[in-house]
């Protein structure tokens, strides 16, 4: 007898016992979820070499199975807290995360044409039954993976949620519009994907909720969705699309001042004082008693050299606010800066007679902004840019004893850092 011909068959048989085997491990699987209560340990066991075997990982019942596992699991423990028991949350959605998988493999087994070329779906309704009931839950997985700052698992099953309406498997399935429940989600998602961190993520799903468009009445504004995305594209240094977002934000929402504040802050950035001019106007006619908006025009004007219009901003803003050590320091910067500028000129002239005079200018401007700084000081006595100013306009204006306590305490804070 040739013995390479027994050896061969020999293994022939070897194999289709295998096969046969899991096979029967698949049945066992399934005879185990029977049992009151079945032992999930074990029937995961028994499909586990199912789910690679040449012959049975093809199997649609395969998979159906694996996830008919996964379901029980899940089911089992969701009953006990059904019964007001406390479930082990951590098995429960564990297995609520495993389900979907299975059953998506099985679905797109179970929809391949037999040996007759025919379609003959044998689990494709129960597991649509079982994903449409399951879905709500993936809320509860991801708020629990949400407290746990797990944000990854987070953001997986609040995007499922949203994702499963518009999966393959129910495409031939109506399902409501778009409610505020699921507004809420897709953001949280969008949150949890931020604090990954995954801004790319976050982007997507926060540009996937504005293109839904916003309905009333949800536990967050539309604009909250255009300042997040605004966020994330900053997150991503795309300055591109945050300038986008921006001036869409504006645009629906010309009345909050985020958009505002944004906008001038690009337009200064960039050089567009007659921009950044015409927002700052917009917003002072909406809010015509924010002082902080005419300082910003004051200091806008100020970089864009009309030093009149700047004077005239600020003073508005120190007017409508007088204790604002910030808009008292614009306003002696600005003076004190034209007095550095009118003695650096009056050095340049050589005739004696013009030199004196501009020195005096110089040191009109000094005096013009020493009362802003001494404010600022008596409201803040340890403010160094006040000290560090009025230090040089005592100087120049010789008043010596003043000059020698700001000494002092500009020498005394210089040790200090």
């Amino acid at each position: 007898m040739d013995m390479k011909k027994i050896v061969f068959t020999g293994a022939l048989c070897i194999l289709a016992v295998f096969s046969f085997g899991q096979k029967k491990a698949v049945n066992a699987a399934k005879n185990e979820l029977k049992n009151t209560p079945p032992n999930i340990a074990e029937a995961r066991n028994q499909i586990k070499g199912a789910l690679t075997d040449a012959e049975t990982a093809n199997d649609a019942e395969t998979w159906y199975v694996a996830g008919q596992i996964e379901n029980k699991q899940f089911d089992d423990q969701r009953a006990l807290e059904i019964l007001g028991k406390k479930p082990d949350e951590e098995v429960m959605y564990g297995a609520l995360q495993n389900i979907l998988p299975y059953f998506l493999k099985a679905a797109e087994l179970d929809q391949l044409p037999d040996a007759k070329g025919k379609v003959k779906p044998r689990f494709l309704k129960d597991i649509r039954s079982n994903v449409r009931a399951n879905r709500v839950y993936y809320i509860n997985a991801g708020l629990f993976s949400y407290e746990k700052k797990d944000y990854k698992s987070a953001y997986e099953n609040f995007k499922l949620y949203g994702d499963i309406p518009a999966m393959e498997l129910f495409k031939t399935e109506k399902w409501d519009v778009v409610d505020t429940t699921e507004m809420q989600i897709r953001y949280y998602g969008g949150l949890a994907a931020s604090l990954i961190p995954d801004h790319q993520a976050a982007i997507d799903m926060l540009n996937e909720l504005k293109n839904k468009g916003y309905i009333e009445n949800s536990v967050f504004k539309e604009s909250d969705i255009y300042q997040r995305l605004a966020y994330e594209y900053n997150q991503v240094k795309d300055s591109t699309n945050f300038e986008k977002i921006i001036k869409e934000g504006f645009t629906k929402f010309p009345n909050e001042e985020y958009y505002v504040s944004n906008l001038i802050n690009l337009s200064i950035n960039s050089g567009k004082f007659d921009e950044a001019i015409a927002y700052l106007d917009k917003a002072i006619a909406q809010h015509p008693e924010d002082a902080q908006m005419y300082d910003v025009l004051g200091q806008v004007y100020e970089a864009d050299k009309k030093t009149d219009e700047a004077l005239k901003n600020m003073k508005k803003a120190s007017e409508l606010d007088p204790k604002n050590t910030d808009f008292l320091l614009h306003l002696g910067r600005v003076y004190f800066n034209l007095g550095v500028e009118q003695r650096k000129t009056a050095d340049e002239i050589s005739d004696v007679a013009k030199s004196k005079e501009a020195s005096n200018q110089a040191l009109d401007y000094f005096k013009q902004a020493r009362p802003f700084f001494e404010k600022v000081f008596e409201l803040d006595p340890k403010n160094t840019s006040a000290i560090f100013a009025l230090r040089s306009i005592y100087y120049n204006l010789s008043m010596g004893d003043e000059y020698k306590k700001m000494d002092d305490l500009y020498s005394s804070e210089e040790k200090d850092q």
